[in-house]
């Protein structure tokens, strides 16, 4: 057990990330040894930021909080912190069956563990982070919250209303970030269309991203999440002028059959839906789609399911996920409707939507051999570097693998990559 020493662990999406990285700046400012996402816990002080999204991601945070709590009783740590999604939303179940923890935290006042450990928040300094991503990318956190009220989600009962970080602060972060070295930004929040709506009166994120754009030194902004009812066009135009802003929109869409998007509370229906594929390829041609599905849905019958399909095949999404719905306490879903699609049959149709799409992605991957692209490098990984493209955000989409043998490459820069081979998901290139 090392003294005066911290493991923060992290679960989820990369939200929880950046508060992740936000509270290491201040212990770190505070004088403590801060080590993220450890292979093996050593420190006398751990803390763990959890996800409480979908069920799965809850067994993997009350799962990280049992192992650890014993870990606490047999002596290989002093003390045991929780904070994230997940214990906002069971605050008091938590405490009451779990007693190893220390002290639980909610998603947003995590900043009181600062002052439980005796030491002193720096308010003028709580934009700052220590990024736990290589130095060359970073999340920037636009917001909080969601105003959405879709059915099937928790979000807003654990994270609250839409509220926008100031247009200034962020701008002023990118700043800080790019002098520390940092080159592509992923622009983050639980949906990033409503942006700025609660503050200036209007969607705001086209202004926004048009003035990280005019920052010196973004070389790449990439966009995560969009929201397709009221999408704001006036972004189409930023992304196709701006070079620095990468044609590449992830935009969940959960279903296309009007009776399921009705269910679910989306507030568009599947004749919209299309006509905003259409209009968003046509106005920034050679965009990259990335899209969230989901299956087994209240309403979704073999009839709905196979028309998702069909749509899945007509839209050929670059990225696609998907998931299976799971019924959350306190949902409208979960008070209006009956969670009537067996576990065997939504995780059959979900391995049959992620086969037929496996197969959409091998077709596009295979587009690209032979053409040239610019590709940033994250690590080198045995004989290979690897890398991404515009098209390709980190952790969650493929990747451009370079062989090693063909010469040295430095991690954060940008190469040229004549793409010579393809599988289902990578592609593979030399430089030029």
């Amino acid at each position: 057990m090392k003294r005066n020493s911290i493991d923060i662990i992290t679960l989820g999406c990369s939200k929880n990330l950046v508060d992740s990285e936000r509270l290491i700046r201040q212990l770190e400012l505070n004088g403590y040894i801060v080590r993220h996402d450890p292979k093996e816990v050593k420190a006398e002080i751990v803390v763990v930021n959890t996800c409480g999204f979908i069920a799965d991601a809850k067994e993997e945070s009350i799962n990280m909080i049992l192992e650890l709590g014993e870990a606490k009783q047999e002596g290989k740590i002093r003390q045991l912190y929780v904070m994230g999604c997940l214990s906002e939303r069971y605050f008091d179940e938590l405490g009451k069956e779990i007693p190893e923890v220390d002290k639980f935290y909610g998603k947003f006042n995590w900043t009181e563990l600062i002052s439980d450990l005796g030491k002193t928040y720096d308010e003028k300094r709580e934009d700052e982070r220590h990024l736990t991503t290589p130095k060359h990318y970073a999340y920037v956190k636009i917001a909080e919250g969601c105003d959405r009220q879709c059915a099937y989600c928790s979000i807003p009962i654990i994270t609250g209303t839409f509220k926008s970080r100031p247009m200034e602060r962020i701008v002023a972060e990118v700043e800080q970030l790019v002098a520390e070295g940092v080159k592509e930004f992923q622009i983050i929040a639980q949906e990033i269309t409503f942006y700025g709506i609660d503050l200036y009166g209007k969607q705001m994120i086209a202004e926004l991203v048009r003035r990280i754009s005019d920052v010196k030194g973004v070389k790449w902004i990439r966009l995560h999440y969009a929201y397709p009812t009221h999408f704001p066009y006036e972004l189409l135009e930023v992304m196709r002028e701006r070079d620095n802003v990468c044609k590449y929109l992830d935009i969940a869409l959960q279903h296309i059959n009007d009776k399921v998007l009705e269910n679910m509370q989306r507030h568009i229906d599947s004749r919209q839906t299309k006509e905003l594929i259409e209009r968003i390829r046509r106005e920034v041609p050679g965009i990259c789609l990335r899209t969230t599905l989901m299956v087994g849905f209240p309403g979704e019958g073999e009839e709905e399911f196979e028309e998702l399909k069909d749509f899945v095949r007509w839209a050929k999404f670059d990225r696609m996920g998907a998931f299976a719905y799971s019924e959350e306490d306190g949902t409208p879903a979960a008070r209006m409707y009956e969670d009537e699609v067996s576990e065997e049959v939504k995780q059959q149709r979900l391995s049959d939507l992620m086969a037929l799409q496996q197969d959409i992605s091998a077709e596009v991957q295979a587009g690209k051999i032979g053409s040239v692209e610019r590709v940033i490098i994250d690590r080198k990984e045995g004989d290979y570097y690897v890398g991404r493209t515009q098209y390709d955000s980190p952790e969650v989409d493929p990747e451009v693998l370079v062989p090693a043998s063909g010469g040295m490459l430095r991690i954060g820069n940008f190469y040229n990559v004549r793409i010579t081979d393809a599988d289902d998901f990578d592609l593979y290139g030399n430089r030029i």
